[in-house]
């Protein structure tokens, strides 16, 4: 039987049509995906993202863990409250998972890992901690809501006492600060502005029906994954997994080598590097009528690709996707959708930044 987050009987009360995502029953829409896309876009959302697993860790040596266990450099978070987002390697330099990690204090950190990879994650993490005696902690009672939007941070703001309201207004992107029971991140998910909130699950249908009155549009995985994919981000299981390193996933970004740093996975990284992969992450907008879609094979002259994600773009009014290509292929591709080769514009993501079309896009 799936799981069911604090917000479910209040997904409920709204109209939400539930599905079973990862183990858990979330809202796919509350009626119109396209909506609610748009919604995020020109205003502002909410997603009820309780489904992600929130770990805080304890102890003298969490700096020296996190610098093993993650590609990215946990020595950039230097303020209290300054989150980084990295991956989490294995020996042969795949994404175990993609993670955010948050600087509380030298001796506390928390990390938010992908719901659908819990259970491998919290194992890997507990092994590699242990070493370093390093307390690993699951918080199964927190609830998280992601509001989203250029009208986001107002609104949540407005909801706030006046201390607490301007502690959250001054934050800065990839930042965080505790606020009484609220724990407001300026982070997100789809290539806008706002918050991601974590909270005691007793209170997050009281906080979610505040944020209703104040004219957020409750919204659904649905538009989270058009939202994300315009955004130009990765989706775990899609996008990356184990069998690809971040070096062939469009997130070499995230990967800090300039230093010694013993990093679990660095050995194949640097391979990798010094013989160049084999393989990229790219975007593409489709020329044609037609849907891009995960799984359908993607052709270029120098050889065959895949498409890791793929959906119609309420923004750009055209079907764009994520595919995973020969590195030696350049412009032109094709793509087989129903037993014909479309041609596709092969373009650098992301597609949409702060609802805007990036330039070279179309």
């Amino acid at each position: 039987m799936p799981l069911k987050t604090p917000l479910y009987e209040a997904h409920l009360e709204a109209g939400a049509r539930m599905v079973d995502f990862g183990g858990w029953e979330m809202p796919i829409s509350y009626g119109s995906q396209l909506e609610e896309h748009h919604h995020v876009r020109q205003a502002a959302g909410m997603f009820d993202v309780s489904h992600m697993t929130v770990v805080d860790l304890a102890g003298e040596r969490c700096r020296e863990f996190l610098a093993r266990l993650l590609a990215n450099d946990v020595a950039r978070l230097q303020q209290p409250g300054k989150a980084m987002y990295s991956c989490m390697l294995n020996d042969d330099g795949g994404v175990i998972d993609d993670l955010i990690t948050y600087f509380i204090s030298d001796t506390r950190f928390r990390l938010v890992v992908n719901a659908a990879t819990r259970d491998k994650d919290l194992a890997w993490i507990r092994q590699q901690a242990a070493a370093f005696g390093v307390e690993v902690s699951e918080r199964p009672e927190l609830a998280m809501i992601a509001v989203q939007g250029p009208a986001a941070r107002d609104a949540v703001i407005g909801l706030l006492d006046a201390a607490d309201g301007q502690a959250a207004r001054e934050l800065e992107p990839f930042t965080s600060a505790r606020l009484g029971e609220l724990f407001v991140a300026r982070t997100g998910y789809t290539g806008e502005d706002g918050f991601e909130i974590t909270l005691p699950g007793e209170q997050a249908a009281g906080l979610w029906r505040r944020l209703l009155g104040a004219g957020v549009q409750p919204c659904g995985l649905g538009s989270r994954d058009t939202l994300r994919l315009e955004a130009g981000m990765n989706l775990y299981g899609q996008d990356m997994d184990e069998t690809v390193t971040p070096l062939e996933s469009g997130l070499g970004w995230t990967v800090a080598m300039k230093d010694d740093r013993e990093f679990i996975g660095r050995p194949a990284l640097e391979a990798q590097k010094q013989s160049g992969p084999q393989r990229k992450l790219v975007g593409l907008v489709l020329q044609d009528r037609g849907v891009l879609r995960h799984g359908q094979k993607v052709l270029t002259e120098a050889g065959e690709g895949v498409l890791t994600s793929g959906s119609f773009s309420p923004t750009l009014q055209r079907s764009i996707g994520l595919a995973r290509i020969p590195a030696a292929a350049r412009d032109g591709a094709r793509v087989e959708i129903r037993g014909r080769a479309l041609e596709v514009k092969i373009v650098r993501p992301p597609f949409v930044r702060s609802g805007q079309v990036c330039d070279g896009i179309l």
